[in-house]
């Protein structure tokens, strides 16, 4: 499981520092891929295996089905972790997430996320989600 909430610097060559508490979990190699909010997801192999089947199961005559599942498998690239526990995010993906100087890094129990710290700041300081409003939200689905 991912939890957390880590800030790395990102290096001229698009490469940042993967917090030690996550490598682990992470294996030897990972996907990372355009995520949700103009950030990054990173699954583990096994996670990624798993939300690779119930995007399969997408019905392809669906076109929102067909553009979400062309979203995510576009956009993913196999990853590894460096002697100093650094990622390499590919030019394409660092335009998705905004990634400049400085990244964001946070667990979301099953897969991490990579923020530009500025779009997290950002995404942090919406109103709309607020801790009650979503806590209200969650009340509605019976959390």
């Amino acid at each position: 499981m991912f939890i957390g909430e880590h800030i790395h610097s990102i290096d001229k060559k698009g490469r940042v520092i993967v917090p030690a508490k996550f490598r682990e979990n992470l294996g030897s190699s990972f996907i990372v891929t355009k995520g949700l909010d103009n950030c990054l997801f990173v699954y583990p192999l096994e996670e990624w295996n798993v939300l690779e089947n119930k995007l399969k199961s997408l019905p392809l005559t669906r076109k929102d089905a067909r553009a979400f599942v062309r979203f995510f498998f576009a956009g993913a690239t196999e990853c590894e972790l460096d002697k100093q526990g650094r990622i390499l995010i590919p030019n394409n993906l660092r335009c998705h997430a905004k990634l400049d100087k400085e990244a964001t890094i946070i667990g979301v129990s099953n897969r991490i996320e990579i923020w530009s710290s500025q779009e997290w700041k950002a995404y942090n300081d919406d109103d709309d989600l607020s801790y009650e409003n979503i806590a209200e939200k969650m009340a509605e689905l019976g959390i």
